[in-house]
């Protein structure tokens, strides 16, 4: 069962899709050299909790924090601590949720620090552009692999004009959301077009392409969290949650 919401449950959705935004622009703005991922953790928390809002992640499956911040090679559920602090170079991706009178928000960003090599900036780019290439491919009555289709084409169109090749993380890609963080249908970032679910007015998918600047292979943390690229490259996340709607796609966590 994939979850339809009605217009008045999706301007609830983006209530609280407005929520994740205000916090990951106040993380952002926070970012530098000398802060570290505890610091951002708390800034989070107390925008989410002045907005009358609850954090998705704290607590879910004893989650200990309100975002995962992951630095570098980390790709995703990076846990925020004091001892982890932020220098010039390093590349940030912080993934955030927000739950508001019962309906979640989720959306992620990678953001540089200081001074960062070109090669990881390009690589956040390429992120960022193909999660908008599966934003722009939603549409009523599409298949959920239109989705996958257009954020792996529009990877390999950067390769080709950059020159060089990024790792498609497989083992984690996008899915439903709505009443609960996690939901039907999962979204791979890779796939021939034409697949899966039909798309439907009311459905409401996080996009979240993860790409690396070496391998796709990834490997867990002894925290049972923190997943890192296999032979420790750079990694880069970017998501939004976005509704399908009649217009076509309706970005719910964009400020």
């Amino acid at each position: 069962m994939i979850e339809l919401k009605t217009p008045a449950e999706l301007e609830a959705m983006r209530a609280a899709g407005l929520v994740v935004a205000k916090a990951l622009s106040a993380v952002t703005a926070a970012v530098r050299a000398g802060v570290s991922t505890a610091d951002l953790d708390d800034i989070a928390f107390q925008i989410i909790r002045d907005a009358g809002a609850v954090p998705s992640f704290l607590g879910y499956h004893d989650y200990p924090a309100t975002i995962c911040a992951s630095v570098n090679h980390q790709i995703v559920h990076g846990i925020p601590s004091k001892d982890q602090v932020l220098a010039d170079g390093d590349l940030i991706s912080v993934d955030c949720g927000a739950i508001l009178d019962g309906w979640h928000g989720d959306s992620a960003v990678t953001i540089p620090v200081g001074e960062v090599p070109a090669a990881d900036l390009a690589l956040s780019d390429a992120t960022r552009a193909a999660m908008e290439a599966g934003i722009e491919a939603v549409r009523p009555d599409g298949r959920l692999t239109d989705i996958s289709h257009a954020i792996e084409e529009s990877v390999h169109r950067t390769e080709r004009a950059n020159g060089t090749t990024y790792g498609i993380v497989r083992e984690y890609g996008g899915h439903g959301i709505g009443r609960a963080m996690h939901m039907e249908p999962f979204l791979p970032n890779y796939g021939k077009p034409g697949k899966g679910p039909r798309l439907r007015v009311g459905m409401a998918i996080a996009i979240e392409p993860m790409l690396t600047l070496g391998t796709a292979q990834t490997e867990e943390l002894d925290d049972g969290w923190t997943v890192v690229t296999a032979d420790g490259s750079r990694a880069a996340h970017w998501e939004h949650t976005v509704a399908i709607t009649d217009d076509g796609p309706w970005v719910l966590t964009a400020p």
